[in-house]
């Protein structure tokens, strides 16, 4: 038999009408009453029935997410967080990227599938802004300047990568260089604020950074710049990967000869040789947040800016000296 949202009522001990208001992704819900619903739910095995709720309130419970590329670790991690966090609240996900004909296509795409609103996620937030998203999509953007039109949700880069040069100079060495991010990423463009404000702190003069493109090739193609560097503080794992062979090709021991630190925690860094030190970016709470902030923002919420700590993770690869 089918669930109904009475049975819900009955075993979370609330009225049918606070069980709609979670249902429907209501900001009007005490949190401790939400979860106790949301348990109730998923233990009863509790479905929304899509086509009626479209017809009721004229949403398809369904969200979008633009994307540039899933060829990054980073954007894969948050696509599965999204998604997780679009299904805990009974909201189905499509996915679309961003092709030759551009965002506005991507935008025109969702519209069709009758999406009530959408995420941007990282590289392709700068084309959402300058394109003038559409005003009837709801828009949350993952890592982004302020923006009126929509709400952000983002990790703090700057503080991360702060965190990673200063333990870098903690360690004795004179300076830290830098193995930068895309010129045109908000993300590389906070890690490297993050980075000279460091050095700055510490009364050091910043090194010219080498840029790469977030692969680990571009990364093995960077260490060729970096000269006599000590330490180094990447902006991605995936292109420290890529210093840590090159300094190995070249026969420069880590962390003996050169220390490295990266950016994201991705599954593998525990497993780098040597381990790699790194600011962990907590992908699972980006993705509820986001998720969160754009149902809120269908409800009629306002737009927010919310902004989620990053830890520095410290293993073999920066070392001591």
């Amino acid at each position: 038999m089918r669930v109904s949202m009475a049975d819900v009522a009955a075993k979370a001990g609330v009225s049918a009408q606070t069980v709609s208001r979670v249902v429907n992704g209501s900001p009007r819900v005490d949190p401790a009453t939400r979860a106790r619903v949301e348990k109730a739910m998923a233990d009863l095995g509790y479905r929304m029935h899509r086509a009626a709720r479209a017809l009721r309130t004229g949403q398809t419970s369904t969200i979008g997410l633009v994307v540039s590329t899933l060829a990054s670790v980073g954007n894969s991690r948050m696509l599965q967080a999204i998604s997780e966090a679009a299904a805990a609240r009974d909201y189905a996900l499509a996915v679309v990227t961003v092709g030759e004909r551009g965002i506005h296509e991507a935008f025109a795409r969702l519209r069709s599938q009758g999406v009530d609103g959408a995420v941007v996620l990282n590289e392709a937030t700068e084309l959402a802004r300058d394109a003038a998203p559409p005003a009837d999509l709801h828009l949350v953007v993952v890592d982004s300047p302020p923006d009126e039109r929509f709400s952000i949700v983002q990790t703090d880069h700057s503080g991360g990568a702060r965190a990673a040069t200063a333990h870098l100079l903690s360690l004795g060495h004179a300076s830290v260089h830098h193995v930068a991010g895309p010129a045109r990423s908000f993300a590389a463009a906070e890690r490297e604020r993050g980075w000279r404000d460091a050095l700055a702190d510490a009364g050091v003069a910043a090194p010219a950074p080498v840029r790469g493109d977030w692969t680990s090739a571009s990364g093995h193609r960077a260490a060729a710049h970096l000269g006599d560097a000590t330490a180094v503080f990447v902006a991605n794992d995936q292109m420290a990967l890529g210093v840590l062979r090159a300094f190995a090709d070249a026969g420069r021991g880590i962390p003996s000869n050169v220390a490295v630190v990266g950016f994201d925690d991705i599954v593998d860094a525990a497993e780098f040789r040597p381990p790699l030190s790194t600011v962990r970016q907590d992908f699972d709470a980006l993705g509820g947040r986001a998720v969160a902030a754009l149902v809120a923002a269908i409800e009629g919420g306002a737009p927010v800016v919310e902004t989620v700590p990053a830890a520095l993770v410290v293993r073999a690869s920066s070392g001591s000296r």
